[in-house]
């Protein structure tokens, strides 16, 4: 695959246009209630057939103080007592889905998102991990990817070496912005020291892989300011970097409300940091993965990149396309057999049905052979910027171009503007439109052009 990206302006400005992430075909905004734990459970009979690896991912949703960017599912409290009932909840719902799954199916990956997963104290994070290799069968250190995201205001260098002794080989540490106006206009202070601190702890106790988290279109950002993060960032080495666009929706996110829409970087000043970005992390050796990743050329992204074997799910790219993944707690969404499916949003939903012995599910969708079909155009574009038709039509028994007829007209604009080109035999993503690949994607999007009315973020 050709990894340079072109940062073309013009392109960029008339295809700057909002679009989903594509962490899952259909996208969360098609889950309907009308799917229950009745089907979930018909979904994880048919995963059980097929068989095959698992993967968990666990919401741990409690923050002490509220970033005024977030759009994440965080409930924020200094009371570290609320994460008693939580626990014990999630401890029932761990024991409930673990006794469904074949006992003999190795869990290869394991994560914990939030919120803030090391709001919990030490005892807290032992017996969670605990419950769950009771329930579930978790590959060894050598071969399992578990990884924990890590707010480093909230963590030790004794936090890093509990999480490496109880089984977390990779952490994610949100950083956002060094820089001290921006930081106070988000509501996060956070030192260089403490980020460093936890960065060097990791290393110190053999974690295989550190990520940072950087956002770009923040309050006060400048090109110049940004540049400043991102060398001190590049200085520590981390195996990978994720640099998501900010979506300022305060309509849609109260929380962004607490933020002057004046102080936002003008579009023109968020494609110029952008594009200093790619610049600068190309030139120290990164390769651009997609969408907001980074990563080092012998990193497992990178590695599976070139190997066709990249995947995309709700926690970003992935290296494991064959696992099923089980979502555990509040909000969580698992992708079980031919399903996704969405727990219960509230603490209140969520303790009700554990209470009665019933799986929290809120929400679902089946996905339908058309579903299938486009899910794996997607994907294969969206990790490897390229599509072999050929084989393609072959697995999914499908004429492509008959199939997708509706598309052509817009694939002969996409090929005229330089962000692919296209024969009978293979579609190739040119590095033009490495940057729009969502709207790429999107021309495959059943869903999108039915409904206009959905919200998603700007492309880039």
């Amino acid at each position: 695959m050709e990894q340079s990206v072109i940062f073309d302006l013009d392109l960029i400005k008339r295809y700057d246009k909002a679009g989903p992430r594509y962490t899952s075909y259909p996208t969360a905004v098609e889950f309907d209630k009308t799917f229950t734990d009745e089907h979930y459970k018909q979904q994880i009979a048919l995963s059980n057939e097929r068989g095959g690896p698992l993967s968990l991912y666990v919401h741990l949703p409690f923050c002490d103080t509220v970033c005024f960017y977030c759009a994440c599912n965080k409930i924020i409290t200094k009371n570290r007592h609320h994460a008693e009932a939580y626990l014990a909840n999630l401890h029932k719902e761990i024991a409930l889905q673990g006794v469904l799954f074949d006992a003999n199916r190795v869990v290869e990956q394991l994560h914990w998102g939030g919120g803030t997963p090391t709001f919990l104290n030490h005892q807290q994070m032992r017996e969670l991990m605990l419950v769950t290799r009771q329930y579930f069968n978790l590959a060894d250190d050598e071969t399992g990817e578990y990884s924990i995201e890590i707010d480093p205001r909230e963590a030790d260098t004794e936090t890093i070496v509990l999480l490496r002794e109880i089984g977390f080989n990779r952490i994610s540490l949100g950083v956002q912005d060094f820089n001290p106006i921006v930081q106070k206009a988000v509501n996060r202070i956070q030192s260089e020291k403490e980020t460093f601190a936890v960065i060097h702890a990791a290393r110190a106790n053999n974690f295989r892989s550190i990520s940072i988290d950087l956002i770009y279109g923040l309050p006060h950002q400048t090109p110049a300011s940004f540049a400043e993060t991102l060398d001190k960032i590049i200085a520590v080495n981390p195996e990978r970097l994720s640099i998501f666009n900010y979506a300022h929706m305060p309509e849609r996110f109260k929380v962004q409300r607490q933020m002057n829409s004046n102080d936002m970087p003008r579009p023109e000043v968020k494609l110029e940091i952008l594009h200093r970005t790619i610049q600068r992390l190309t030139a120290a050796g990164y390769i651009y993965i997609g969408m907001d990743h980074f990563a080092k050329p012998d990193d497992e992204l990178a590695v599976a990149q070139r190997k066709n074997k990249l995947y995309r799910n709700f926690q970003g790219y992935s290296t494991h396309s064959e696992c099923d993944i089980i979502g555990l707690g509040i909000t969580s969404i698992g992708s079980v057999g031919d399903s996704y499916s969405q727990n219960q949003r509230s603490l209140e939903d969520y303790a009700t049905s554990l209470n009665n012995n019933k799986l929290p599910i809120f929400r679902g969708i089946t996905l339908s052979e058309d579903d299938k079909i486009r899910r794996a155009i997607i994907t294969r574009l969206i990790c490897h910027f390229s599509l072999n038709i050929i084989a393609v039509e072959k697995e999914l028994n499908i004429h492509f171009f008959d199939y997708f007829a509706d598309v052509l007209a817009q694939f002969d604009q996409f090929e005229a503007d330089g962000l692919l080109s296209y024969n009978r035999n293979q579609i190739t993503v040119l590095p033009a439109g490495h940057l729009l690949i969502r709207n790429i994607c999107m021309v495959f999007d059943y869903y999108l052009h039915q409904n206009t009315k959905q919200q998603f973020s700007k492309v880039i």
